[in-house]
């Protein structure tokens, strides 16, 4: 069976050989690279099923380097970085990571974090997929991944696509933070409101962004989500 493969992305050579060993010794295939250009070139070359990404880093800073990654690829990526505002966070989610872990971090919550990764993006065979689903203008398809608005077609990333999943998957029922949390993300997400409302954020930009696009994502303050699924009125 294939490792997983993970490219580790730092300016500091204590650092990748320290994570380096950590992971190896939990079993993982681990790629190494000291700048955003070399790591382009790795996330290229050798397709890892995961990056893990510093921000602080001469020439190209993580922020950059990901944001070209995302032109050719939807590999996760998880930021570490010293720079841990909520600021730089919602950047970093904004252009595409799928996680943000401040530095400095405990090195067992790193690996916790990766298995997460994982998980989602295991297939789940267990999981009988319904009929593809319309809301006001709106088609789901959960077998095929495909979802259309008025038609045409929508491209999502993953995490974007797991998130209407489980919603639409409840169409009608109110699902709070917490349960969507550690339906997408993992247990280990179930307090981490910030990544969530990011997310969505960005799935309504890609469903709801046009004037006549359906408003179909429905904020409970303070308590979660609702995807509608009652009739629009005439």
């Amino acid at each position: 069976m294939k490792q997983f493969r993970v490219l580790l992305v730092d300016d500091e050579v204590h650092i990748l050989n320290f994570l380096r060993s950590k992971l190896k010794l939990s079993g993982y295939d681990v790629l190494t690279a000291g700048g955003g250009v070399e790591a382009l070139e790795q996330a290229q070359a050798q397709e890892p099923d995961l990056i893990v990404l510093d921000v602080l880093m001469p020439k190209m800073d993580g922020f950059e380097t990901l944001k070209q990654i995302r032109a050719f690829s939807s590999v996760p990526v998880i930021i570490l970085s010293a720079r841990g505002t909520d600021a730089d966070k919602i950047k970093g989610l904004g252009l595409g990571a799928d996680d943000y872990l401040p530095k400095p971090f405990n090195p067992d919550e790193l690996v916790a974090r990766i298995e997460a990764v994982k998980r989602r993006i295991s297939p789940t065979e267990n999981r009988l997929n319904p009929g593809p689903l319309l809301l006001d203008g709106i088609s789901i398809d959960f077998e095929s991944h495909r979802v259309t608005v008025r038609g045409q077609d929508v491209s999502l990333a993953r995490i974007e696509w797991l998130l209407l999943n489980e919603l639409a998957r409840n169409a009608g029922r109110l699902m709070p933070y917490k349960d969507i949390l550690s339906q997408v993300w993992g247990p280990e997400y179930r307090d981490d409101i910030q990544i969530l409302r990011t997310w969505i954020s960005r799935l309504r930009y890609k469903i709801e962004a046009y004037p006549d696009s359906p408003k179909i994502i429905r904020t409970i303050p303070k308590i979660g989500y609702i995807i509608d699924n009652t009739p629009p009125e005439n």
